[in-house]
């Protein structure tokens, strides 16, 4: 007995030492693949495909941008804007000229542009122009020396030092139709205002002048106003003026929450600021008074300024004033920064312009200091609605409806085809004919007849999850023939035949052995038919018949451009969701493909 042990260690340890004499002689790659397990084996191969690789590297940057980049870019997603409409990309809203530095006369902030005139009276203009006409500027020789300017909607008006009125930019709905007493001069000029779709004018003797469009402002002067104006403020909807005696007096018949004026600063006020949803007055003690929607916060005024305001400018959302001391505080909307004032430190500011999302102030030192808005990375859309922040968000759905149907549709084909693979027979026969029903069943138009069915008695959130499930549920044949197929190959294995004589359960020799051996399959399968789903879902929303605004996603942002004039004029609102669509799917079918090759060597020869 003993003799026989010796023996067996002998052989033992001459077959170890055969065998290192083997592998010995073996190249050293192939030595490192004989010590490496199956999965060490199919990652080195992966990542020796450089297109798998980079193909994975843009889809995880993509992926965790559209995951972590919403919480520092937030969206809402009932935002509209008209006057923030069709932006292209840039961040050229607050490059103020070098020109004007040290040099300002007066700034005025436009809807996405901005004008600036110097003290010889020559005019700079900035920024992203909504009209081509605004870059058509007159010359020095035709309006001579300028001391006003004002930047609108998408027109500019100014003033020269004889009382004349010019007008350039868009000449729609009357804006160029400057009043004849105002075109000759002769009159002198207090304030001007490029609203709206409307001009406005003040003269020095308290009478106002009003031309453009009448359709969301009709200025209705009450007894008495008229010859009586020392400053006037206008929203998108109402103009307001405060009169020589202080009273503040709205320019309509119309009640609304601008017309509640608090009735203790009546003959008090000295200055007089207005956005789209509040108004604010100064009274002659420095306080500030503020009326109207509370929309953004802009009637909340920091109590530690009150006593100490010397003059007040409001933007869309947003107020900002000048301190006594020279300072400046701004509050209310904040989204684009307009409302952090920067710290002037020694220097005071002596002139201030708030409009839109910007605020300009002019220094004692004759700089020009400037906040808030500057641009868009990606531009805006038709409704004003940022593109590069509605990408983050509709990717983040786009992805999470592939991949919550491809979840569906693998649990589904895993289970029918690793039963129908196992089982064979009858239940073979009858499960394959069944996914061949579901696989004749068309996509596209079961989905547009069930959309049209259910129209809007559900939800978005339903449409959502309806979407999901059926992109799941109809996907699944494809995969459940591929796992029967392996299923059927593996079955007759050794390692099954063992299971069946240990009395392990048919569910847990599919599940439990066989689907471990054939799990690197199913991924590559998966991978594949998430790029398809998201294509699909895409497509659906592109069509109308899936996600459906306002929620965002890559399909329904492509809706907008199915037009020459988009595709043509506005192609950052194409381009963009498009490319990273495209980039997408690409990086993942690139994935797919180099997973196949990495667990099937053969299949390049193929």
């Amino acid at each position: 007995m003993a003799k026989n042990k010796k023996e067996r260690a002998r052989r033992s340890t001459a077959s170890v030492a055969t065998q290192r004499m083997l592998i010995g002689g073996l190249p050293q790659e192939e030595k490192e693949d004989l010590q490496q397990s199956p999965m060490q084996m199919v990652a080195k191969s992966f990542f020796k495909d450089k297109i798998a690789v980079t193909g994975m590297v843009c889809f995880l940057f993509i992926f965790i941008c559209c995951i972590v980049l919403p919480f520092f870019f937030p969206i809402d997603k009932y935002y509209q804007d008209v006057t923030q409409a069709n932006v292209a990309p840039g961040f050229s809203m607050l490059s103020v000229p070098k020109a004007l530095q040290g040099n300002a006369e007066m700034l005025s902030v436009g809807s996405t542009f901005s004008v600036g005139i110097d003290k010889e009276g020559n005019v700079y203009e900035w920024g992203t122009f909504p009209t081509a006409k605004l870059k058509n500027i007159p010359s020095s020789s035709e309006t001579g020396k300028l001391t006003q300017i004002s930047a609108g909607l998408d027109h500019v008006l100014a003033v020269n030092e004889k009382g004349q009125v010019f007008t350039w930019g868009n000449d729609r709905m009357g804006l160029a139709s400057v009043p004849m007493e105002l075109r000759t001069g002769g009159e002198k000029i207090k304030q001007i205002l490029a609203g709206y779709q409307i001009s406005l004018a003040l003269t020095e003797d308290g009478t106002m002048y009003n031309w453009g469009s009448d359709y969301l402002l009709n200025i209705m002067y009450p007894e008495g106003v008229q010859g009586n104006i020392e400053k006037f403020a206008a929203a998108t909807n109402i103009v307001m003026v405060l009169t020589k005696d202080g009273k503040v007096v709205p320019l309509t018949n119309k009640s609304s929450a601008y017309t509640t004026i608090p009735e203790e600063i009546q003959g008090k006020v000295v200055d007089l600021a207005l956005t789209d949803e509040s108004a604010a007055a100064l009274t002659e003690d420095g306080k500030v008074y503020t009326w109207g929607n509370n929309i953004k916060n802009t009637l909340t005024v920091p109590e530690e300024i009150q006593g100490q305001v010397a003059s007040i400018a409001g933007g869309r959302y947003h107020f900002s004033v000048i301190l006594k001391d020279g300072s400046i505080v701004s509050w209310g909307d904040d989204t684009h920064g307009q409302a952090s004032a920067p710290n002037l430190g020694s220097d005071k500011a002596v002139q201030l312009d708030a409009g839109y999302y910007a605020t300009y102030a002019i220094t004692e030192k004759g700089t020009v200091k400037a906040w808030g808005l500057k641009g868009y990375l990606m531009g805006t859309d038709a409704f004003g609605r940022d593109v590069f922040r509605r990408l983050l968000i509709g990717g983040r759905m786009t992805m999470t409806v592939g991949a919550i149907a491809v979840i569906i549709s693998t649990v589904i084909g895993i289970t029918i085809g690793g039963i129908s693979g196992y089982k064979g027979g009858k239940i073979d026969n009858l499960l394959m004919r069944l996914a061949e029903v579901v696989s004749s069943i068309p996509f596209l138009p079961f989905c547009i007849i069930l959309s049209s069915i259910l129209g809007n008695s559900i939800t978005e959130l339903q449409r959502i999850m309806l979407i999901m499930c059926i992109l799941g549920l109809l996907s699944w044949p494809g995969i459940a023939r591929l796992v029967r197929g392996s299923v059927l190959a593996e079955r007759e294995q050794e390692f099954v035949t063992a299971a069946k004589a240990l009395g392990v359960k048919e569910f847990g020799i599919i599940f439990r052995h066989i689907l471990p051996n054939i799990i690197t399959v199913i991924i590559v399968n998966a991978t594949l038919d998430f790029a398809t789903c998201m294509l699909t879902e895409s497509s659906l929303s592109f069509i109308g018949f899936g996600v459906s605004e306002p929620n965002a996603t890559w399909g329904n942002m492509l809706t907008g451009a199915q037009n020459g004039q988009v595709i043509e004029n506005y192609w950052w609102r194409w381009v963009f969701p498009a490319l990273v669509l495209g980039i997408c799917t690409i990086s993942i079918n690139c994935i797919g493909d180099g997973l196949r090759e990495a667990i099937d060597p053969k299949s390049k020869e193929r």
